[in-house]
């Protein structure tokens, strides 16, 4: 409540509004139709928070694994990064960065397609009797729609449905914004993930800046190994699909040496980035392009 109160009083005139204004601007207003309350701001606000939060540090998880058990996509998305970092020098990342990325874009998708972190989505009840092709689906009925097989049924993906290939999404004619009912991590209709574009930035954020700091390898491997073929993909349900075995990587430093990051900073990338990894890391000196530790990803 203090945290509202104190955005109330710092709002100035001309200032570009963000959620929370808008949410303030309604119950001033009145124009919604439907009353708003302070404790209805305090539930949407925490509704994002907490969705996006579980949510999103599993899609980073599967997404590192994925592109473990496939270097030449790594080497790829890696790749893109650091030649984009190359051409805004001295810069952190933002939107603008973000948006030349496109083939890590590709990437998430495809992560998100095999292991859309939802994957039974959440569930719907029919407020009336209606029929759905030859089904007759009585008022009350609860619906639930199975994302997961959506995204390996090969009737819309083809024979390699169950491979991970970003470039399946090459020419953005299939898109995760409920348009496409075979691609619906984020649901449809009025319906759909309203944290959407929250996660994903977020997501997208996390990815980068991993895949540009560090090469990653597996534990008790060399530069190539069968271990990472070999890694364990199997999940486990609860309120998100995560893995069941927690994914455990050796960081290889690989920014320059006049960038690179003291203790303080390397643990603020590791861990409190969304809190997505737990790890103890090491100070790493500046001459230093390898942090030999091993790091497991998991979720507090």
């Amino acid at each position: 409540m203090a945290t509202i109160k104190e955005h109330q009083s710092s709002k100035s005139e001309g200032d570009e509004e963000d959620l929370l204004d808008v949410l303030l601007r309604l119950i001033d207003d009145g124009t919604l139709g439907i009353p708003i309350t302070f404790d209805n701001i305090k539930a949407v606000i925490l509704d994002v928070f907490t969705g996006g939060t579980e949510t999103s540090s599993t899609v980073v998880e599967w997404t590192i694994s994925e592109l473990i058990r496939n270097p030449t996509v790594m080497a790829k998305a890696q790749g893109e990064v650091r030649e984009a970092m190359m051409r805004w020098k001295n810069r952190d990342f933002d939107e603008e960065l973000l948006s030349e990325l496109q083939y890590l874009k590709l990437v998430i998708k495809e992560s998100l397609r095999l292991h859309p972190p939802l994957p039974l989505m959440l569930p719907r009840v029919a407020k009336e009797a209606c029929q759905v092709l030859d089904y007759e689906v009585p008022a009350g009925t609860r619906v639930m729609i199975n994302a997961w097989a959506l995204g390996r049924d090969p009737l819309y993906w083809g024979s390699d449905a169950e491979r991970f290939r970003p470039e399946r999404f090459e020419g953005g004619e299939v898109d995760y914004k409920g348009n496409h009912l075979e691609f619906v991590p984020f649901g449809a209709g009025r319906r759909i993930c309203p944290g959407m574009a929250f996660g994903m930035a977020t997501v997208e954020l996390v990815l980068a800046q991993l895949l540009f700091h560090f090469d990653w390898k597996v534990p008790g491997g060399g530069e190539v190994n069968t271990a990472a073929e070999e890694l364990d993909m199997q999940e486990a349900f609860g309120a998100s699909v995560v893995r069941k075995e927690k994914l455990r990587l050796v960081p290889v430093l690989r920014t320059p040496a006049a960038r690179c990051l003291i203790d303080r900073r390397l643990r603020s990338l590791l861990y409190n980035i969304n809190k997505i990894i737990l790890a103890q890391v090491v100070t790493v000196p500046c001459s230093s392009h390898v942090v030999n530790h091993e790091v497991m990803f998991g979720h507090v």
